[in-house]
């Protein structure tokens, strides 16, 4: 199974009125830590974007909410990678607060689309080799 963590500190302008992490905010959450997964991986989004002409839309988003973050909380993004086909990529989040315990869990399918014709296409055969590369080293 492969995965990566990344560190957030909710701030201040994520907060509502109630000073909880706004709703909203957990899907830019869940970016970051894909964002960081491709690159801890050895590809970034912008490389994807930019140099192999790939876009990943999301295709559907499901979450739940155990606790709510509060202002200034260390949050711990766990991004875990579930599925992975010629069509798209799916991951799994989940959010913990400093003491460890679940905050939010959730789900998110993306599905590979060319840039310039806006049609799927399969992955760059890079990310394929970097996702393998990576199973093995973990065995």
């Amino acid at each position: 199974m492969l995965q990566h963590e990344i560190k957030k500190r909710v701030s201040y302008g994520e907060t509502d009125k109630m000073g909880y992490l706004y709703y909203g905010h957990y899907a830019h959450y869940y970016e970051i830590g894909r964002v960081e997964f491709l690159r801890n991986l050895g590809m970034t989004y912008k490389s994807l974007e930019d140099d192999y002409k790939v876009m990943l839309p999301v295709k559907s988003l499901n979450m739940r909410f155990v606790r709510a973050g509060q202002y200034d909380d260390l949050i711990t993004v766990r991004t875990i990678l579930s599925e992975y086909s010629a069509t798209g990529i799916v991951f799994k989040t989940e959010l913990y607060n400093e003491a460890g315990k679940i905050m939010n869990a959730g789900e998110v399918r993306l599905a590979f689309v060319d840039s310039e014709t806006m049609r799927g296409c399969p992955p760059p055969q890079d990310l394929s080799d970097l996702i393998e590369n990576r199973k093995k080293i973990l065995g």
